[in-house]
């Protein structure tokens, strides 16, 4: 979803269709621009694709060339190695809040892909939010434009993204499946919809251990922010959750830890550090006055996340457990008895319009990697995606990494995925992966070693095997 909220006020902004740098011993540092208004979208800007949001001049790598521009309200990056190898990785970025103006920035393994011979290209989409629809109509586009700039064709193509970038990536390849050669989503939004009903669980179970009434509302008026706040307020002494440091869990505060902890993944390593993590993190403006998870009620948008037609979330037949025992316990069934139910009247489109589906049918190679610590985009994402895939009979190879954050992934990490991920593409040979559908594994103290590459700040469990 995020990359980070970037809310700059840098003057940034327009260049020609297309345009042209070389390499930097060739070409001066292009000089910012301010936002020009987008062609396609009212009252948005379109931020300059030669420099970055911090103001920092885009130019190519050494040996490589570069073309950006701005088409239908998006501005677009496209960076070629002088060895093409003539395959093309297309970048789909995470969400970056409502502002109105839209952005490019480069991929974190950009300078991987040059080294390896590929080009890649990305776009800045033509509007904010979590606009999964048109980071798809966008990102595809780029395959086009790419043809358009450099006068080549790219004779395969790759996509990839990161957070809601992932879900754009999901997306894309089954609705243009002969467009795509293999797919890396990271820390993605792989359950579609189903990641609003996990903020929805995470708030309602809070408020039902309390016995703190809270309401959801499907036309939230002005005042229900503030009222929503009042109700965060009296759960968190009854959790023993701080605002910005760590929490000193009530009972209640463990229950509340352990149902998270199953309608995130299961148990698994490395829980108690990420719980506490995201738990001392303050949420995003403008609810920045109380834990992460509260911030992200669905509640406070009547369950639309501000872009689909209706309420997208259902909790009506959801089981919520604290305990992996067979049968549930007196205190299971009293929490599920005493949780707000909430009945969806939307659902995941089947197209690119609101919170769009992602089937888990994919026709090419998919390998992904989450954070198993992860509770913004939870690591329970791959395995409903997994059991899709399944269902389908469709290829996906998934990997645990042990770390916290969101999207927190050490290059190391990161490169060797995209590294299988186009041999298996290539050359037919499926990579490793976790068996991340089978609890007793995610329950093990050695999960995520198998993948995990580097050290990750706040995540601590047992040491890996030797």
């Amino acid at each position: 979803m995020i990359t980070a909220w970037k809310r700059a006020a840098v003057a940034l902004a327009l260049v020609p269709a297309f345009a042209m740098a070389g390499s930097p011993a060739l070409a001066d540092p292009p000089v910012c621009t301010a936002p020009v208004p987008s062609s396609t979208q009212p009252g948005y800007t379109v931020a300059d694709p030669d420099c970055d949001i911090s103001g920092t001049p885009f130019v190519p790598l050494a040996g490589a060339r570069t073309y950006t521009g701005i088409s239908a309200g998006a501005a677009y990056r496209i960076e070629v190695p002088a060895k093409w190898n003539g395959r093309l990785v297309v970048y789909a970025h995470g969400y970056r809040g409502t502002g109105t103006t839209v952005y490019v920035d480069s991929p974190g393994l950009r300078a991987h892909y040059i080294d390896a011979g590929y080009a890649w290209a990305a776009s800045s989409y033509a509007t904010n939010g979590y606009d999964v629809g048109q980071g798809v109509r966008d990102s595809y586009a780029m395959i086009g434009l790419f043809r358009q700039a450099t006068g080549r064709p790219a004779r395969s193509v790759i996509m990839t993204g990161a957070s809601m970038g992932g879900h754009v990536t999901a997306v894309a390849i089954e609705t243009y499946p002969r467009a795509f050669a293999g797919a890396m989503p990271y820390c993605g939004v792989l359950g579609d919809a189903k990641l609003f009903d996990y903020f929805l669980d995470a708030n309602v179970t809070a408020a039902a251990l309390t016995r703190t009434p809270i309401t959801f509302p499907l036309h939230p008026g002005p005042d229900f922010e503030d009222r929503w706040r009042a109700s965060v307020a009296a759960m968190l002494p009854a959790l023993g959750v701080n605002v910005g440091r760590p929490p000193e869990l009530t009972a209640a505060g463990r229950t509340w830890s352990d149902v998270v902890e199953r309608r995130t993944g299961g148990s698994r390593p490395g829980f108690d550090s990420a719980f506490a993590y995201w738990n001392a993190a303050t949420s995003l403006a403008p609810l920045s006055d109380m834990p992460f998870l509260f911030g992200l009620y669905p509640g406070l948008s009547g369950g639309t996340a501000d872009i689909a037609p209706g309420n997208v979330t259902d909790n009506r037949l959801t089981l919520y457990r604290s305990t992996d025992r067979i049968w549930p316990t007196a205190d299971e069934w009293r929490l599920n008895a005493s949780v707000l139910r909430v009945r969806h009247t939307a659902v995941a489109d089947r197209g690119l319009a609101g919170i769009p589906r992602v089937d888990g049918n994919p026709r090419v190679p998919v390998l992904s990697l989450h954070d198993i610590g992860d509770l913004f985009v939870p690591f329970s994402m791959e395995q409903i995606y997994a059991l899709r895939a399944a269902a389908h009979g469709r290829p996906f190879v998934s990997r645990a990494i042990r770390g916290v954050g969101h999207c927190d992934f050490t290059q190391a990490e990161l490169t060797a995925g995209f590294d299988d991920l186009t041999r298996w593409v290539y050359t037919g040979h499926r990579p490793a992966g976790d068996a991340i559908l089978n609890p007793k594994v995610v329950a093990s103290p050695a999960f995520g070693c198998r993948f995990t590459r580097g050290a990750h700040a706040y995540f601590v469990a047992p040491a890996c095997p030797a």
